[in-house]
């Protein structure tokens, strides 16, 4: 055995296992108490690159499904409010059918008349509260509904503007659409009539839309899903192995202690030689 008061051997490599474990340890609290593997380029570079795409595709996603749902609501209160309309050209159509009717005494033809014209009145007054977020899709405006599907914005969903307003050509009645008189009635019936035909098309159009905002919605909302976790495949701490691996690396933290104490304690022996 060779014994030298200038360098410590056994304490040289104590220290170094000791500084070791204390940095493998202060790693692992370190992913504990950020609940993260690789929580910056540091620790893993290729990796932290590959999740902080995922991320940035995440936070594109919840753009899409904020777009999506602003198009779903407004959509969907324009088609509620068609559907009251085609509800209301229902009974402007029974309304002016009896009114046509040549028998018809005045005073019943009069109640009509004006039963048909707060029928009529209530379709403006529903076309301009149809409005979401400042968009209304059956004014006589020109709004469209253009959501992004995708992440980069490359991809648009269109429902286009549809006109229900008094007088449009999907809505061939006017604003003063009388039915005072049996002529009157006759005519509107047959307005009334095209009416119906071109909102049930317009119905269709905005039904087929609503679903495929729907659609692309519960897709960017499952696609959303399926990244976080792939990015937490990626980066997050196993916190039963790392619970795991801080016991054990305290219990080695304590012996590298013991062990560089005794190691410092080597060089004491040397003073046994002088000793007699």
């Amino acid at each position: 055995m060779t014994f030298s008061i200038n360098v410590n051997a056994s304490a040289l490599d104590a220290l170094r296992n000791l500084n070791a474990t204390s940095k493998d340890l202060e790693t692992t609290q370190t992913h504990i108490n950020t609940g993260l593997k690789i929580s910056s380029a540091k620790d893993n570079a290729a990796v932290f690159s590959i999740a902080q795409k995922l991320r940035g595709d995440l936070k594109g996603l919840n753009a899409v499904k904020q777009s999506l749902d602003r198009g779903i609501s407004t959509v969907d209160i324009a088609l509620a409010a068609s559907e009251a309309i085609s509800d209301l050209l229902l009974e402007m159509k029974e309304k002016a059918v009896a009114a046509a009717d040549q028998g018809l005494d005045s005073t019943s033809r009069t109640a009509l008349a004006e039963d048909f014209s707060a029928l009529r009145d209530q379709i403006t007054t529903i076309v301009n509260n149809a409005e979401f977020n400042g968009s209304n899709l059956i004014d006589g405006g020109t709004d469209a509904i253009v959501a992004i599907t995708n992440a980069d914005a490359t991809q648009t969903l269109t429902v286009d503007h549809q006109d229900l307003t008094l007088g449009s050509a999907n809505i061939p009645i006017s604003a003063a659409q009388s039915i005072a008189t049996q002529t009157a009635a006759a005519a509107a019936v047959v307005d009334l009539g095209d009416a119906i035909n071109n909102l049930n098309s317009v119905l269709t159009q905005l039904g087929a839309g609503s679903t495929a905002l729907e659609q692309n919605r519960s897709f960017a909302g499952k696609l959303a899903d399926v990244i976080e976790v792939g990015i937490g495949n990626l980066v997050d701490a196993d916190m039963a192995k790392e619970s795991a691996n801080l016991q054990a690396l305290q219990v080695k933290q304590q012996l590298g202690i013991q062990a560089l104490s005794i190691a410092n304690q080597s060089p004491q022996s040397i003073l046994s030689l002088f000793q007699g």
